[in-house]
Parts: structure tokens; sequence; C-alpha cells
């Protein structure tokens, strides 16, 4: 039976655990990683079950991760798939919208990227959308942690509708972020798209 005194709280417990952070130890780079005790097959099994697979060549000598967004996919059941290509200047159509998406309808995006280097934790997809200087919609989604492998990845979002209406249709402008659990941003674009009566 437990004492009275080892149910009641120590001085240790008192202090705050949310104002404690967790000491990590240095950042490695993954061929490091992987290199030490290639030699023991079973922790290096126990390795690809938290990693898979990784192509050596995809694996850099620095820990930071490297992710590039190759390409944002519009899909909806009305019309061909939109693959909209990321510029490498990162501004996409300056001289007019990105695309234009037919109002009320239903659509999906689709994330294609590619991570190299190293493992990237945590991804996160921000999206905040404007009309005429207002926010009208903001969006998180965590995509996850991924490894380096020479295949891109492809994160699908849930289905979504259009605003529709006169007061939906126009012009908007966007910023789009790809950050991570550091807060290292892989990508920041801005651009416009229209909501119009029938798809362009």
């Amino acid at each position: 039976m437990n004492s009275e005194s080892s149910l009641s709280p120590t001085e240790d417990d008192d202090d705050d655990d949310e104002d404690r952070k967790p000491e990590l130890g240095p950042m490695i780079a993954l061929k490091e990683q992987l290199e030490k005790d290639k030699d023991d097959e079973s922790l290096r099994r126990w390795k690809e079950q938290l990693i898979g697979v990784v192509d050596l060549e995809d694996v850099g000598e620095t820990p930071d991760p490297v992710v590039k967004i190759l390409h944002l996919t519009v899909r909806s059941p009305d019309r061909d798939e939109m693959v909209l290509t990321i510029p490498d200047d990162g501004v996409p159509n300056p001289k007019g919208p990105w695309f234009t998406i037919k109002e009320g309808s239903k659509y999906t995006l689709v994330f294609n990227f590619r991570v190299t280097n190293n493992i990237v934790s945590g991804l996160r997809y921000n999206n905040t959308v404007w009309k005429t200087g207002v926010k009208v919609d903001s969006t998180k989604a965590m995509l996850g942690t991924f490894s380096p492998q020479a295949e891109p990845y492809q994160h699908v979002m849930p289905e979504e509708t259009t605003p529709s209406g006169i007061f939906a249709r126009g012009s908007y402008s966007a910023r789009t972020k790809f950050i991570d659990d550091d807060n290292k941003c892989y990508l920041e674009i801005n651009y416009t798209f229209d909501i119009r009566k029938n798809w362009q």
C-alpha cells in the first residue's frame, strides 16, 4: 500500500512541464546515420522500418532536407486535370490569373513533391485567399513526415466546392506556403485565380 507521502506532489512535480522543452541531440546528416552500424543487420532493418528504404544517391552530406514542390494539380469531375507547374522564380503568370475555376464545382488539390538529402519532419501546407483585400479563406493542413526517395510523393487534399453566386465570382489573390516543423519554408508562392460562371 502506498504511503500518503508517496501520493502527494514533490517539489520536482511542481515544475511546469509545459515550460520545459526537450533537449534534442545534434542534427546529423542522414547519410552518416545510415552508414553508422551498417554491418549490424538487425539495426539496419530497424532503421528501414522507421524511414523506409533510402537511396543513398538522394542523400547529401548536410543535415538539412531539400523539398522541391514539382507541381500542383486541380482535379474536378467536370473537366480535365489542370496541372500547374511551379515556375523557378516562384511567380506564376504575373500578367493574369494562374487558373480559372467554375463556380459551384467540386475540386481536389493534389501536390507532387520530391524530398532529397534528409528526412523532412512535419511538412505543412498553408493557403490564404483574399478577395478585394479581405481575407475570405485560410487552410492549414499537415502533409506528414517524408524520407528522401527518387520517386516524387503525391498528397491528395480532401474534396472541396467553390463558392457560387454573383458575389463569389471574380478575381482572388492567394498565398501558398509549404513549411516544416522547424518553420523552414520550401515554397512561398503568390498568385491570382478567377472564379467564373464556366471553366476557361
